[in-house]
């Protein structure tokens, strides 16, 4: 059983900022892309962050220019620096973990527990 373990999350004022951290076990190696998702009340999950084992990351537009997603692959460890947060950031974030097998092309993906932002003044 593959457990990524979030921490980082709390309340924050507008403007402020938070970093989130994920482990994850040794066996999540740099073949595996890391990010986050994150779900607010009432909405459908949606990506965060996407960080390839080299280094190249995926950003969804609303976050864009304000977080920052990094890896540490000796660490095996995922973060996602949060600035300039806004009260609409409230949510549930969700460490991720994947791959694809490049031969059978049967997708692996692993899951967080998930760690809550919010943002309020």
């Amino acid at each position: 059983q593959v457990q990524l373990v979030e921490s980082g999350g709390g309340l924050a004022q507008p403007g402020g900022s938070l970093r989130l951290s994920c482990a994850a076990p040794g066996s999540i190696t740099s073949s595996y892309y890391m990010g986050w998702y994150r779900q607010g009340p009432g909405k459908q999950r949606e990506l965060v962050a996407l960080i390839n084992g080299g280094g190249v990351t995926t950003y969804a537009d609303s976050v864009k220019g304000r977080f920052t997603i990094s890896r540490d692959n000796g660490q095996n460890t995922v973060y996602l620096q949060m600035n300039s947060l806004k009260p609409e950031d409230t949510a549930v974030y969700y460490c991720n973990a994947g791959l694809v097998d490049p031969h059978t092309l049967r997708p692996t993906t692993y899951w967080g527990e998930g760690t809550l932002v919010t943002v309020s003044s």
